[in-house]
């Protein structure tokens, strides 16, 4: 069993292996940044990485942040070994490779929920929530976890240059939207009422990537992920007034940044800082 106080030991970098009990094949390394003044009621926010697996760069990104934010980071890496394919990661691992439904508990989206009760278990925190935030293939997994019902215990999420979208619509089927997953006009409700922060870099228009999703159905979204970005919370807002409710999403462009973990995560830490030590 991982020692999860040993996130905490020092100030800076920790790093420690912990598996999920509900995916005990599929090991992962938890990498933290520590703030100096770091106690147990100091706010958790998780970080996701994109499509690279590179979790150490994610932390590293967020430690010159979590000083002057009071927030401890802690960047779950999904390796490619134990998650090599986006359906393991980006798409929550809802199935197995011959496309058999997994146990929701088994879903990746689950993953954040665990670890927060296994950390208030150790002891390394008494807050009662805690926040997340995504960069591209990490965006992708932190707005789909949101729209799927993953959100107890969330008190704030930002989702960044994701390359594409599960749209807030039952008339799409996942992953580009929310049909076929068995949710319904309720739970898009709870969704829109979430306060979801999507940020998008205003220069994250280069299309020549590997990474950049070329598929018919991520097309449709935008030419760029900026575009799609903006695409995401113009759906939203549409559905909320439809469904007669007010759309609680924000969308940040950040001015001047392209496909950029770091800069993007310097945008959003004083954002969901004020979020968590406000919640």
């Amino acid at each position: 069993m991982s020692d999860l106080a040993a996130l905490v030991a020092s100030p800076g970098t920790n790093d420690v292996p912990w598996t999920d009990p509900a995916l005990p094949a599929q090991p992962l390394t938890l990498r933290a940044a520590r703030p100096r003044r770091f106690h147990a009621d100091t706010p958790v926010l998780f970080v996701h990485h994109g499509v690279l697996r590179n979790g150490a760069d994610y932390r590293d990104y967020w430690l010159p942040l979590v000083d002057e934010a009071d927030v401890l980071v802690v960047v779950p890496e999904f390796s490619d070994a134990a998650f090599p394919t986006p359906l393991s990661y980006n798409y929550g691992n809802r199935e197995d490779a011959e496309g058999r439904p997994l146990p929701r508990e088994q879903w990746t989206y689950a993953v954040d929920g665990h670890l927060f009760a296994a950390l208030r278990a150790a002891g390394v925190t008494r807050r009662q929530g805690y926040g997340i935030f995504g960069h591209s293939a990490g965006g992708q997994f932190v707005h789909r976890m949101l729209s799927l019902g993953f959100r107890d215990r969330v008190v704030t999420a930002a989702a960044a240059n994701a390359g594409s979208y599960a749209m807030p619509t039952l008339g799409v089927d996942f992953p580009y939207g929310l049909g076929a997953t068995g949710l319904e006009e309720t739970q898009l409700a709870g969704l829109l009422r979430f306060p979801l922060i999507v940020m998008g870099g205003s220069e994250d228009t280069d299309t020549t990537s590997e990474h950049f999703p070329r598929e018919e159905a991520a097309m449709r979204q935008g030419e760029t992920r900026f575009a799609r970005a903006h695409a995401y919370v113009n759906v939203a807002q549409a559905e909320a007034a439809r469904l007669g409710l007010d759309c609680a999403w924000r969308l940040i462009a950040v001015e001047g940044v392209g496909h950029d973990g770091g800069r993007m995560g310097a945008a959003a830490a004083p954002v969901l800082a004020a979020a968590l030590h406000a919640g």
